[in-house]
């Protein structure tokens, strides 16, 4: 059985492997950043040293913890997350405009 992690609209799936063409994505103020909240400014955020986000060119995006840590947020509870990799998904609503990610 696989577990998924979800706080809000922030969503890890654990994978067996990266695509090898991520790239590194920069941290924000020693920060890996899943999401940032579009009303509030806040951030579902890894702060563990060994967290790396990576992405793709068609728009994945992984994370690979080397050790156990912690999604954090402002206004969710913290989540422990076991060491391994993950794909970050964001959850997404049908509109009449078109599918939209869901604003946190």
């Amino acid at each position: 059985m696989t577990t998924y992690y979800r706080q809000g609209d922030v969503c890890l799936v654990p994978v067996t492997s990266i695509p090898k063409n991520a790239k590194p994505v920069k941290r924000d103020n020693g920060r890996v950043i899943l999401a940032y909240g579009e009303g509030t400014g806040h951030a579902h955020a890894i702060v563990e040293e060994s967290a790396v986000m990576l992405s793709v060119a068609e728009g994945a995006t992984f994370v690979r913890l080397a050790k156990k840590a912690q999604l954090l947020h402002e206004e969710h509870a913290t989540i422990d997350l076991p060491a391994g990799d993950y794909e970050v998904r964001r959850q997404r609503e049908y509109s009449p405009a078109g599918i939209v990610r869901v604003a946190d």
